[in-house]
């Protein structure tokens, strides 16, 4: 017998459909460039449909790049947890799993979007303020915990190193594509050598 559907699980899948349609259009177009006829007709909905999960166009882009963000922080997650020791983390494979993650430079193009929109937006900066503190501090907990867990102690307080992650992110990305350089191992060795072994 087929699993019937509640409204709030069909609700949820059309949003993700619009979601992966829209981060696909942004991606390409960016977000003036993008229309929310051509997401629409990408994902197999109407306009009414994006209106009624999002609201405005912003409001869409905002809810992508959250989740595109989400989904870096928790890949990067896993990688880490794989690590027990200090002398067990693999820069080369740290490296390789943020080019995986990062999945090319028109995603990396989203989130300088998002710095432009937010710089040139102070209402929409306000909006969004509370979830990147929100998310500078989960990240900033999770550094914390971890780097005690692999015996090992920062050299920079948490969340500021995690302010500095989440700040380099998309320029390491966008600028090992623009100039053909691997910059994601040299940028983990800065990050690395900020943590040390206790005496």
């Amino acid at each position: 017998m087929a699993e019937r559907w509640t409204k709030e699980r069909r609700t949820e899948h059309t949003r993700q459909i619009l979601l992966d349609a829209a981060e696909e259009v942004f991606a390409r177009k960016g977000l003036t460039g993008a229309a929310l006829e051509e997401i629409a007709e990408a994902a197999g909905f109407t306009r009414g449909a994006i209106y009624s999960q999002f609201g405005a166009k912003e409001k869409l882009f905002l809810a992508v790049v959250d989740r595109q963000r989400q989904r870096f922080l928790d890949g990067f997650a896993d990688v880490m947890m794989s690590f027990h020791r200090l002398s067990d983390v693999d820069i080369d494979e740290l490296a390789e799993r943020w080019r995986q993650l990062s999945s090319g430079p028109d995603r990396a193009a989203l989130g300088h979007e998002l710095t432009l929109y937010l710089l040139r937006n102070p209402e929409a900066r306000e909006s969004v303020a509370g979830q990147r503190r929100e998310t500078v501090r989960a990240l900033g907990e999770f550094i914390s915990k971890n780097v005690a867990r692999i015996g090992g102690t920062l050299t920079i307080e948490a969340e500021t190193l995690a302010r500095v992650v989440l700040a380099a992110n998309d320029g390491i990305t966008l600028n090992s594509h623009l100039d053909g350089e691997d910059l994601y191992r040299p940028y983990l060795q800065l990050v690395i050598s900020s943590v040390q072994t206790p005496p």
